[in-house]
């Protein structure tokens, strides 16, 4: 995985904007034994690689001081690979994204551009180069689902699935309509409704699921921590058991662990 290119429409990156860079990363690398690196990007800033056994996992900055001062909490950025970045871009603003700010270099390690789909939930893309993505994925301590949390899923499926060539299919999970976003028969990600039982600040979102050893003792680790939990741990019936968590700066993020 360390040298290869991800395909059009798979997850490919993650990444922490903390308004508590050192409190954050010590927070997960104590939670999920990770180690750092920190490659310096400015005065007194860097930009942290996340690391298990000496390979990229996620990456973590700390929160510019404007954000902070408009009372942006710490978020969690996913990231989706595309081969051209340019035209991805000028198609997604065709199918009603909002660009933030993109498409431009990272020297020596891609492109990459912000928006907003059409309901509202952040998400980058990315043309790998020098740097494709997470050089280890679905196992222990690394990125291993996405999902999206949305308050239109009929609009966010005709995106997605135009945007990236993806095709979608329902699949019914307690009580709700779950669909999973695939790439002919692989699976990449996955989309809820946001239903009235969702608060009304919360907007549409993208989730990062973990995949960790114990899900209720990395919970109570969490929580030692520092953290709080917003959904205490849970089964979902033929995949595993999962937490939603959100860090001591903000930051929501899930775990899981599978069962397979």
């Amino acid at each position: 995985m360390a040298n290869a290119n991800y395909p059009q429409g798979h997850f490919c990156w993650v990444e922490l904007c903390s308004t508590d860079w050192k409190g954050g990363k010590s927070f997960y690398s104590d939670l999920l034994s990770w180690t750092a690196e920190d490659q310096p990007i400015g005065d007194g800033l860097f930009y942290t690689m996340l690391q298990k056994q000496n390979l990229d996992i996620a990456a973590m900055y700390q929160m510019p001081a404007d954000q902070q001062a408009q009372g942006v909490p710490s978020y969690w950025l996913s990231y989706i690979a595309v081969d051209d970045i340019k035209a991805m871009t000028a198609k997604a603003k065709e199918l009603g994204a909002t660009i933030v700010h993109g498409p431009h270099e990272i020297p020596g390690a891609g492109e990459m551009v912000l928006l907003c789909d059409p309901a509202g939930a952040m998400i980058a893309l990315w043309q790998g180069k020098g740097h494709k993505g997470s050089q280890r994925k679905d196992e222990e301590n690394t990125p291993c689902w996405f999902e999206l949390a949305t308050r239109d899923p009929d609009a966010c499926a005709d995106f997605y699935c135009d945007l990236l060539g993806l095709q979608t299919e329902d699949k019914p999970m307690d009580g709700m309509q779950y669909t999973l976003f695939k790439d002919q028969d692989q699976v990449v990600g996955g989309m809820l409704a946001m239903n009235e039982q969702w608060p009304d600040d919360i907007p549409s979102h993208w989730m990062v699921y973990f995949a960790v050893d114990d899900c209720d003792k990395r919970t109570e680790l969490a929580v030692s921590l520092g953290a709080e939990v917003c959904v205490q741990p849970i089964d979902v019936p033929e995949v595993g058991r999962f937490s939603v968590i959100t860090d001591p700066q903000g930051a929501v993020f899930s775990i899981i662990k599978l069962n397979n």
